[in-house]
C-alpha cells in the first residue's frame, strides 16, 4: 500500500478520477524483471517464466481512498471477530468436514479479502485461505515507474515496506501458536505440480525471501511428501512446516494422503489448513456472516453488525428455493460451494437453462450482485476500460498488502490484455 503526500483528505470521488483519467504511471518492466531475475536468484528467470504469463502485471496502479481502505479493513476486523464466536464457529463447524473440526492453533497465513468496489462503498465478494499473489505484488510496488513527481516520492517512501518482515514474523507465528515456542527449521511450500501452476513465480520469491532470512525452504510436490514415523518428509528431508498452497481444502485426493496424516497427527505445521478453511472461507459461510438476525443470533455487536452490511446478501440454493433463485437470478452471482479460483462462477444474467438445472440441484450460493470497480488503461494509444477488484492480504486480522486485479469477463482471468495484478496507491 502506498500513499501519495499531500492529498491525504483526497475524497472517494477523486480516487475515481484518476482510476478513470491518470495515465502517467506505468510499470517499468524491465525493472521488475531485473528485480525477479535478482530475487529469485536464476539468471532468465522472468525470460523462461514471464513470456507464457503476459497479462500477468498490468502497467497502471489502482488508486484507492484512505476511506475505501478503513472500510474494508473494518469488514475484515468484523469478520475475525464474528470467527471467534463460540455459536458461529458451532454453526459453521456442523457442515464443515471431520478434518477441519479440530484446532491445532495456527489461523491461516497469508489470508486474501476480496472487495468491489462501487458507488455504495467497499462489497467483500468473498474470502481465501491460500490467496495467491502477495509475494509477487510486494516486487510489483517497488518497480513501478512514476512520471509525477509527488507519486514518485511516494513510491519511494514505500520500497522498504513492512512486508518482508511481516511474512516472517506470521510464519514464526504459526509456529509458535501451536509449538508454543522456538522456530520452524525447514518450510516447504507445497502445492499440485507447483512448476506448472500460474502463480509458479511467487513459489520461487517466498522460497528466497524465507532463505534470506535464515529459514531453510523448498518447493515441492504434495504428492512427494512422505510420512513415516511421525516425520514428514520431501527428498528426504524433514519438514517443519508447510505453507500450503492447495486447492483440495480438506486433503482428500489420495495424493494429498501423507500431508493428510502429518496433519491429523500434528506432526507437521500447516498454513493455512481445513480448520482455517472452515472458519474463513467455506462460501456458505456467507449466508451468515450477511444475515443480520443470524449474527445478532451469535452475540455479535451492533457495531460490528453495522460493518458487515459489505457484504452481499448471500443464500444457499436448494432444490426447495430454486424456483424463486431462478426468477431473480439477474442480480446474482452463483457461486459453488466447493469451488475455487472463480471455477463454475455463474452471472445469473448469462446463465444457460443447462447450467441452471446443475445449479438448481444444489451446493450453490446466490450472492447479490456487487459491481467491480472500473480502472481506464490505454491499449495502443487508446483509452479502454477494465473492472477492478482489490485484495487485502492479512495475518490475523492485519493487512499486510494491499493489491488490485484488472480484468475482463466474468471474473479475474489473467489472460486480459492490459490486465493482472496492479499496485494500490492510496490517496
Amino acid at each position: 500500500m502506498l500513499t501519495v503526500p499531500g492529498v491525504a483528505k483526497a475524497s472517494t470521488s477523486l480516487s475515481g478520477r484518476l482510476n478513470r483519467k491518470c495515465f502517467c504511471i506505468t510499470l517499468d518492466r524491465t525493472a521488475l524483471w531485473a528485480a525477479l531475475d535478482r530475487e529469485a536468484g536464476e539468471p532468465g528467470f522472468c525470460e523462461t517464466l514471464m513470456a507464457s504469463r503476459p497479462h500477468l502485471f498490468s502497467n497502471v496502479p489502482v488508486f484507492l481512498a484512505a476511506s475505501a481502505l478503513d472500510e474494508m479493513q473494518r469488514i475484515v476486523v468484523a469478520i475475525e471477530r464474528t470467527a471467534k464466536l463460540p455459536a458461529y464457529r458451532e454453526t459453521v463447524l456442523s457442515w464443515a468436514p471431520e478434518i477441519a473440526q479440530r484446532d491445532f492453533g495456527p489461523v491461516g497465513a497469508l489470508m486474501g479479502y476480496d472487495f468491489h468496489l462501487d458507488d455504495d462503498g467497499a462489497k467483500l465478494i468473498e474470502v481465501n485461505t491460500n490467496a495467491g499473489g502477495a509475494f509477487l505484488n510486494a516486487l510489483l510496488a517497488r518497480a513501478q515507474k512514476a512520471c509525477c513527481s509527488e507519486v514518485d516520492r511516494a513510491l519511494i517512501g514505500a520500497r522498504d515496506d513492512h512486508f518482508e518482515t511481516s511474512v516472517i514474523a506470521m510464519f514464526e507465528s504459526e509456529w509458535r501458536r501451536q509449538r508454543g515456542a522456538g522456530s520452524p527449521r525447514r518450510i516447504a511450500i507445497v502445492d499440485d505440480r507447483p512448476e506448472e501452476q500460474y502463480l509458479y513465480p511467487e513459489f520461487v520469491l517466498a522460497r528466497q525471501l524465507l532463505l534470506r532470512h535464515g529459514i531453510e525452504a523448498t518447493i515441492g510436490n504434495a504428492s512427494e511428501l512422505k510420512y513415516d514415523s511421525g516425520r514428514l518428509r520431501l527428498d528426504g528431508q524433514e519438514i517443519d512446516l508447510v505453507y500450503n498452497r492447495l486447492v483440495d481444502f480438506t486433503l482428500d485426493r489420495p495424493e494429498h494422503a501423507a500431508l493428510r496424516a502429518a496433519y491429523q497427527d500434528g506432526a507437521v505445521v500447516l498454513t493455512p489448513n481445513p480448520h482455517n478453511h472452515a472458519l474463513f472461507s467455506s462460501k456458505r459461510n456467507l449466508t451468515l456472516l450477511s444475515d443480520p438476525a443470524a449474527l445478532e443470533a451469535f452475540g455479535l455487536s451492533p457495531e460490528m453488525r453495522s460493518r458487515l452490511a459489505g457484504i452481499p446478501r448471500t443464500t444457499l440454493v436448494t432444490p426447495d428455493n430454486s424456483d424463486a433463485a431462478w426468477q431473480f437470478r439477474k442480480d446474482m452471482f452463483f457461486k459453488p460451494l466447493s469451488g475455487h479460483g472463480s471455477k463454475a462462477v455463474y452471472r445469473g444474467d448469462k446463465v444457460t437453462k443447462g447450467v441452471w438445472a446443475e445449479i438448481a440441484r444444489g451446493g450453490y450460493v446466490a450472492q447479490a450482485f456487487a459491481s467491480p470497480g472500473q480502472r481506464m488503461i490505454e491499449i495502443d494509444g487508446a483509452p479502454a476500460p477494465r473492472k477492478m477488484d482489490v485484495r487485502l492480504y492479512t495475518y490475523d486480522g492485519q493487512v499486510l498488502l494491499a493489491a488490485a486485479r484488472l480484468y475482463q469477463g466474468q471474473t479475474t482471468n489473467f489472460r486480459t490484455p492490459g490486465g493482472g495484478f496492479a499496485p494500490v496507491l492510496v490517496i
